[in-house]
């Protein structure tokens, strides 16, 4: 029979593509969603779902699921104080993720693969060696938080019911439809924008879009992904002039760095309220993704620059929907 697997988030960047990759590779894709006619064209049917729906409304979807890939959550959060934002984070992040494993296990589903986020390891790797899979979390604000007690709470849930549960933590995910942060770095680079990083001497992990769900396709199929942590990236670290210069090649255009010193970036960033964009510009974020390539034979299938040269070159041919997104 074909395997049946019910990704939540399927609308969103990483959803999508996932979608794809696992109907290719011969799984039967369900999503469970919000809005109606709102999933991948490559999903068969479409599940609506969301926290307030009946008890019995997602049991009856999960009947005869192989695995559920649970990618929906909640990453950022405008114009909430930190009690507010915290409740959310929590009840999006940890609540929802815990009802969905509940249900999922009492509905006979073997495995469910939760997308978390490096985070929960931390902010930086500054003075540091990589992130491990082993190191204690040490998350530092309300969303790493709640991604932290959600796995927590997922892994008691998978003790208790006999639920298999593998979490993947990746860093920066780049590729087609990226927002955000590197996007708007994107259209830096695109209008010839000088940018004050010459300077920099950091090192960051980050993975493809195509590399991560191929590693999430891996952890929902391998029988030795049961119950563990595995950390996402590539095989190369980028500096960040080095991430600039292969963007500007991507894009045609020439990469205009300043060997402005990086504390008077960060002066200047901090006075215009930018300090946090800043940290991640100047800092290093490393991530040890041995474990997936030794327990997984996992080893990411498409080149760091393959990859960002495939996202400059979205940009390029859909500008118009790209700079929509910043």
């Amino acid at each position: 029979m074909t395997p049946r697997v019910v990704v939540t988030g399927s609308t969103g960047f990483i959803g999508r593509q996932l979608c794809a990759q696992l109907a290719a590779r011969g799984w039967r894709v369900d999503a469970l969603v919000r809005t109606a006619q709102t999933a991948p064209p490559v999903v068969a049917r479409e599940l609506l779902w969301s926290h307030r729906d009946a008890p019995g409304q997602l049991p009856r979807a999960l009947q005869g699921v192989d695995a559920v890939i649970h990618c929906a959550g909640l990453a950022h959060l405008l114009g909430a104080d930190a009690r507010q934002a915290q409740q959310r984070f929590h009840d999006v992040n940890v609540s929802l993720s815990e009802r969905l494993a509940l249900q999922a296990a009492r509905a006979g589903v073997r495995r469910l693969v939760f997308l978390s986020s490096i985070k929960v390891n931390g902010e930086s790797t500054d003075g540091r060696g990589p992130f491990l899979a082993s190191d204690p979390p040490a998350p530092s604000d309300a969303y790493a938080r709640s991604k932290a007690e959600a796995e927590q709470r997922l892994h008691e849930i998978g003790a208790e019911q006999g639920l298999e549960i593998v979490i993947i933590r990746p860093p920066l995910v780049y590729g087609p439809g990226v927002s955000a942060n590197l996007l708007r770095l994107l259209a830096w680079v695109s209008k010839g924008v000088p940018l004050p990083l010459g300077a920099v001497c950091n090192q960051r992990s980050m993975i493809g879009l195509d590399n991560l769900c191929d590693l999430i396709t891996r952890a929902v199929e391998h029988p030795a992904a049961a119950g563990e942590v595995f950390l996402a990236a590539d095989d190369e670290d980028l500096s960040t002039p080095a991430l600039v210069r292969l963007m500007a090649a991507g894009l045609g255009r020439p990469a205009r760095l300043m060997p402005i010193p990086t504390g008077v970036v960060r002066v200047a960033a901090a006075v215009v309220g930018r300090r946090a964009e800043a940290d991640r510009l100047l800092g290093s974020l490393r991530v040890d993704a041995s474990q997936a390539r030794s327990l997984l034979g996992w080893r990411p299938p498409v080149t760091t620059a393959a990859g960002i040269f495939e996202m400059a070159s979205w940009y390029s041919t859909d500008r118009l929907a790209a700079v929509a997104r910043c």
